[in-house]
């Protein structure tokens, strides 16, 4: 074997078949999930040292001004570009990746947001028209040891798939409860409208939420 073909130092060398073993590929898939299931919560803690330490002259942006958000009852003091939306301060400068980024046109509902308790797309509005407002993302709706009804509710009657949507329907969903809306299925599926579910989990969908209205 010449040296073009040695194994690097510290490649590990493949199986006598030449293919992954059944082991080693769960390992490699279990550790993989454990860090997308653990990267929120660690953007988190990061997101909350970043508020707190004076950014340097390398990681600042051109024309920015000072926004304070208050978001889950936090209040983080931001530098942002005045025309940074609020879904991309919610994601790239905090770090709660929950609500998700689907068109960004305001037409799928993926990134829903409450803000002052009405759902609002962040996509389409700017995070500087939103200081002093209280702002409600997913991970401020409930935790995987406390759940909202409606997150509850939408684990028992199976209401995503792919789960892209499922956080702006949820909070689609919550801010219904509130809202006036018939007791019929139509009328749930008409102000649910503005969130699209590419599975088509839609019956489920609203048996979760007129589970949760019955209940209350």
């Amino acid at each position: 074997m010449d040296d073009r073909q040695k194994p690097s130092e510290g490649e590990k060398k493949p199986s006598a078949s030449g293919t992954v073993s059944r082991r080693s590929f769960l390992s490699q898939m279990g550790a993989a999930g454990v860090a997308a299931t653990a990267s929120p919560f660690l953007t988190k803690a990061q997101a909350d040292a970043q508020t707190i330490a004076p950014k340097n002259d390398k990681e600042k942006i051109e024309g920015a001004i000072p926004v304070g958000l208050k978001v889950n009852g936090e209040l983080y003091q931001l530098e942002l570009d005045p025309r940074t939306t609020l879904l991309d301060s919610l994601r790239e400068t905090i770090g709660l990746t929950g609500t998700k980024k689907g068109c960004d046109h305001g037409q799928c509902g993926a990134c829903t947001v409450h803000v002052n308790g009405r759902r609002v797309n962040s996509c389409l509005t700017l995070a500087a028209m939103h200081e002093g407002d209280e702002i409600t993302t997913i991970e401020g709706l409930g935790q995987p040891d406390n759940l909202h009804p409606m997150q509850a509710s939408f684990v028992e009657h199976d209401g995503y798939q792919c789960g892209y949507c499922t956080s702006g329907q949820i909070m689609s969903a919550v801010a219904l409860l509130k809202e006036p809306c018939g007791r019929a299925d139509a009328d749930v599926k008409e102000l649910m409208s503005g969130n699209i579910c590419r599975c088509g989990a839609y019956p489920n969908i609203v048996a979760a939420i007129q589970h949760v209205r019955q209940q209350a």
